[in-house]
């Protein structure tokens, strides 16, 4: 849209407030134009009507200044209807109809203003504007031609012109135009620029490298010229020459981040890639060098992960971003990913914690905290934070589950307990995380002694998924400790070794089920199979147990002592080798 106040401007001056020729009328052409022949031939009208028709132009002109529009189009339509052949009219007509979304309308006034008025440079522009509004570029480029061809001082409109040979593939006349601008104005940037854009789609590389010779040679300190070139001879394949430009650069500008990373890709190309991560460190070792840009190669490098040589090169130049952006909480988020997808679980741990120190309102990070403080067994740190990270998103369901599951591992049963079951409710219909939360309730409930909570949480986990091997052995396993309700305790446990009939934990838990119901022979024969698979104290001092129960006591005393060597039976064991005797 043009300048508000140069149309006001443009308008009025076209007016003569009395007497005369009338207003709009002062300049004609020796050949008059068709509107200009119509005004001749209508019949002049009287001073009252010459002054309505001012009056009412300046009322519209009023409530344009105050963006009244509907109200300006009126006014200005009043006068119309009294004076059409007033350019300055015509000109406010299709203004004020452009402004109120009429493009239609607007174009046959504004080119009624022009053929009264064809040395008023607005009125070309208006109309220039129109027929770009409309895309009708050929019309556009016609005014804009006559304007810059006719007019005094409207080499500016040259520009304008340009974009619209452009906008229509007739690079030829953009070239002759921009030839022009230059004449007027000498070498300008923009138009080198567009010229080489315009050589390079004509496939005439050699003008558009002659052109970036130009600039490099009128400034020869601007680095952003010689790296341009050396971007332009790049992409057309001639990498030693871009190399070499580069360096050019460089020498002008040593601490330019752009051109060490243009360099570093360069070198790549040639499989210099010692010499391109020299260049690549010295790029991001620069804090000019923004942080996106680093981001998106760090990306590309993860990608490339777990190589040992790539992680080697990707955590330096991970290392050299935080130095170089110790307030941008991205560069710690990326440093963290690349540590964690090089198996570095505890220093991609302190860079996530880093990263939401600066910027808290992160979850992925907070989630990638707390799974890493779970897979390294910080239980201490996974309490601090998963209490940290609820402090931000307090109705996420997965860090309460952390939380809880961290506090049964501290075996503060009570508080695990509690968060899990906030979590749960937070849950609410998702039934992957319901399960989740319903099996660590089933095992806190359980060492709380709250029995009947945590069969119903079993039982809950079941009701959705009635083959889980978690649920299916703890709750089989606490219910033969109990000695409650053992006959399910038996399904449930025959149902997994079923599924998993070379699994000794499940094994033993079966055969303990068994125990309880003295059928030691069968449980003999499943921890037999249990024992040859595993080392573990528990199920081997089951084996001793059920050894006894078969009256093979020095058989059952030489397990207890196998279980007591391995570490980790029950209270009980030191006790059943002195005494030789089963305690239970």
């Amino acid at each position: 849209m043009l300048k508000r106040g140069l149309t006001i401007v443009a308008a009025v001056c076209g007016m003569v407030v009395a007497g005369g020729k009338g207003y709009a009328q002062s300049e004609r052409r020796k050949e008059k134009p068709a509107a200009a022949e119509a005004a001749a031939a209508l019949p002049a009208f009287t001073a009252q009507e010459q002054q309505l028709s001012e009056s009412y132009f300046l009322e519209g002109m009023k409530f344009f200044v105050l963006e009244e529009y509907g109200k300006a189009l009126d006014r200005f339509q009043r006068a119309y209807a009294i004076s059409p052949t007033n350019a300055a009219v015509n000109y406010k007509l299709a203004e004020t109809s452009l402004l109120l979304g009429s493009v239609r309308g607007a174009l046959p006034f504004a080119k009624a203003a022009l053929e009264l008025e064809p040395k008023n440079q607005y009125y070309h522009l208006l109309l220039a504007q129109i027929y770009t509004n409309q895309q009708q570029y050929e019309e556009a480029i016609k005014v804009y031609a006559r304007l810059t061809t006719e007019l005094p001082n409207t080499e500016q409109y040259l520009f304008n012109l340009t974009d619209l040979y452009l906008a229509k593939n007739r690079l030829d006349d953009a070239l002759r135009t921009l030839g022009q601008i230059e004449e007027k104005y000498g070498l300008i940037e923009e138009i080198s620029f567009k010229k080489q854009q315009i050589y390079l789609k004509q496939n005439n590389l050699e003008k558009a490298l002659a052109e970036g010779r130009n600039l490099i040679e009128a400034n020869p300190d601007e680095v952003k010229y010689l790296l341009a070139q050396a971007e332009m001879l790049a992409a057309n394949k001639r990498v030693a020459e871009a190399i070499q430009m580069a360096e050019k650069a460089l020498k002008v500008a040593p601490d330019n981040a752009y051109g060490r990373l243009m360099l570093a890709d360069l070198l790549q190309q040639q499989g210099k890639h010692a010499e391109a991560d020299v260049q690549l460190e010295l790029a991001f070792g620069n804090s000019s060098l923004d942080i996106d840009s680093k981001v998106k190669i760090l990306v590309d490098y993860i990608r490339r992960l777990p190589d040992a040589k790539v992680a080697t090169q990707a955590i330096k130049l991970a290392e050299l971003t935080t130095k170089a952006h110790p307030q941008e909480a991205k560069a710690f988020a990326v440093a963290g990913d690349i540590y964690v997808n090089a198996d570095k679980k505890l220093q991609a741990r302190d860079n996530y914690l880093k990263a939401v120190k600066l910027d808290p309102g992160h979850f992925k990070i907070w989630q990638q905290i707390v799974l890493l403080d779970g897979e390294m067994n910080h239980t201490d740190s996974l309490i601090v934070h998963s209490e940290r990270a609820l402090e931000f998103f307090p109705n996420q369901p997965m860090f309460w589950y952390y939380n809880g599951v961290a506090h049964l591992l501290n075996k503060n049963y009570s508080k695990g307990a509690k968060s899990l079951e906030y979590g749960r409710r937070m849950a609410g219909n998702n039934v992957e995380l319901q399960l989740q939360f319903n099996l660590q309730l089933g095992d806190a409930y359980h060492s709380l002694e709250q029995y009947d909570l945590s069969d119903q949480a079993y039982d809950r986990v079941l009701a959705i998924d009635p083959n889980n091997p978690h649920a299916l052995n703890n709750y089989s396993y606490f219910l033969s400790l109990r000695g409650h309700n053992l006959a399910k305790a038996k399904i449930m446990a025959g149902v997994l070794v079923a599924q998993f009939p070379d699994n000794a934990t499940y094994l033993d838990t079966y055969a303990w089920v068994l125990y309880k119901l003295k059928d030691y022979q069968e449980a003999k024969r499943l921890l037999e199979k249990a024992v040859a698979l595993s080392s573990d104290a528990t199920i081997i001092e089951h084996y001793g147990d059920v050894l006894y129960q078969l009256g093979s006591r020095e058989a059952a005393l030489k397990q207890w002592v196998r279980a007591n060597q391995v570490g980790g039976a029950s209270e009980a064991i030191s006790k059943k080798i002195k005494d030789k005797k089963l305690y239970e």
